[in-house]
């Protein structure tokens, strides 16, 4: 029989599982995708957009809420209604990270990924892994076994790697990818009454302030039966406690009584990670970098990174004849990546500078998503990952309003609180 290539994906969230599923059905290649803990719910807003439904085939059964109305906060408490320019059949999906992940674990198992429970420990990178084809990477894992509290050590060669295991990836540090800043991400879950769930039945907060958060926003968004509450921080991160209970004091009324029945923390990336393609070892989702600024949305650009990542590496192995070089990745995965989502980034980090850098410009954030275009061209950006519609004269326009929006919220904003954690705020994963 002849071999064939072997291919590691580690990480079972949306980046690794679906890189996982494009893998497995390649009947030239063996697909193994490690992930440390199957019931993993990561502390995420859970926020996906309406392309991800139909792209990625997900069911209705993986959407606890379709949220067409958005309410955003100022921090003087003047909110905003936004979602009037969706059609009937558009809205924003929240969902539990347990569910939509093993929902698409469990897709690339049925093609033939086989699904290791273990937590990788170290990852064997031999010395000429870029220029012979014949070297293979060895991870050493943990794996866990129902019933029993300790893993069995066991290891594995790979001829290929994706890393899709989060900000703290091992495969990025296995592959000296380089250090980032990050954000440090909260969240409650808070069980609240039928009462009060029924006014986050299609609606989501977002709340913006320097008493939630210096750099970012606190979320009030609905599940399945309960509320997440959370917050974010990048340049406070200390701090990310004294955020939590502004936006649960901010929410007030609408989650008061309600019973906390998880608290999650995670790091996010802030950027890139400096290195993405190592060998022939490839950085897919949190792992790369992939979050967006401003809206802090990760998971659909984690799903597409891992699928194109798996596609172009596919492609290259021409039906498992041969492994593509770092140089074949580059120029094919990260290339496309790229191309087609980096000015997404830069604009998100552009507004996040802009918005997020005081109380009066998150005033004037809040004045100008009053306007029907913004909210159309958002809605549209966001749900469809392109803008839409947009009108040279309405841009003038809303230039003009923004300026004006700036002016006026810096008049009536209260000033932002001072903090310094000059240690701190260097760290770097």
């Amino acid at each position: 029989l002849d071999m064939k290539y072997r291919v590691a994906v580690v990480g079972g969230g949306p980046s690794g599982a679906c890189a996982a599923e494009i893998f497995a059905q390649e009947k030239s290649i063996d697909t193994v995708l490690f992930e440390r803990k199957l019931d993993n719910a990561k502390p995420c807003g859970g926020a996906i957009p309406l392309c991800m439904v139909g792209e990625f085939d997900l069911p209705e059964t993986v959407v606890d809420r379709k949220v067409r109305q958005m309410k955003l906060i100022s921090p003087s408490g003047v909110d905003v209604n936004i979602g009037d320019t969706l059609q009937a059949d558009e809205y924003i999906g929240m969902c539990r990270r347990e569910i939509l992940d093993k929902y698409i674990r469990d897709r690339a198992e049925d093609f033939g990924a086989d699904i290791v429970n273990g937590l990788v420990t170290a990852i064997d990178i031999p010395a000429d892994h870029k220029t012979n084809p014949d070297s293979q990477y060895t991870i050493k894992y943990q794996e866990f076994t129902p019933g029993k509290s300790a893993g069995t050590a066991k290891e594995q060669k790979f001829d290929v790697i994706v890393g899709g295991d989060g900000a703290n990836s091992r495969v990025a540090k296995a592959m000296d990818a380089g250090e980032y800043n990050f954000a440090i991400a909260f969240q409650e879950r808070i069980k609240i009454n039928e009462e009060q769930m029924s006014f986050y039945e299609e609606m989501a907060e977002m709340y913006v302030g320097d008493d939630v958060s210096p750099d970012f926003y606190g979320w009030v968004f609905p599940k399945y039966d309960h509320v997440g509450v959370g917050t974010g921080t990048v340049v406070n991160r200390p701090a990310i406690k004294q955020y939590q209970k502004a936006i649960r004091d901010r929410a007030g009324d609408k989650i008061s009584g309600g019973k906390i029945i998880k608290v999650e923390a995670h790091p996010i990336p802030e950027h890139y990670a400096p290195r993405r393609v190592n060998g022939r070892i490839a950085l897919v989702g949190d792992a790369a970098g992939y979050v967006t600024k401003c809206s802090g949305e990760g998971i659909y650009f984690a799903a597409k990174s891992g699928r194109m990542a798996a596609e172009s590496i596919v492609e290259l192995m021409k039906n498992g004849s041969r492994l593509p070089t770092q140089a074949e990745i580059e120029s094919t995965y990260i290339k496309d990546y790229d191309r087609a989502y980096g000015p997404t980034y830069a604009v998100l980090d552009i507004l996040q500078k802009v918005f997020y850098s005081s109380n009066g410009a998150r005033e004037a954030f809040v004045e100008l998503c009053k306007s029907k275009y913004v909210q159309q061209v958002t809605f549209d950006s966001y749900l469809y990952k392109k803008v839409q519609g947009n009108n040279p004269l309405d841009d003038i326009k809303l230039l003009g309003e923004t300026i004006g929006c700036l002016i006026k919220g810096y008049a009536i904003a209260k000033p932002d609180a001072e903090f310094s954690n000059p240690v701190e705020s260097l760290k770097r994963i």
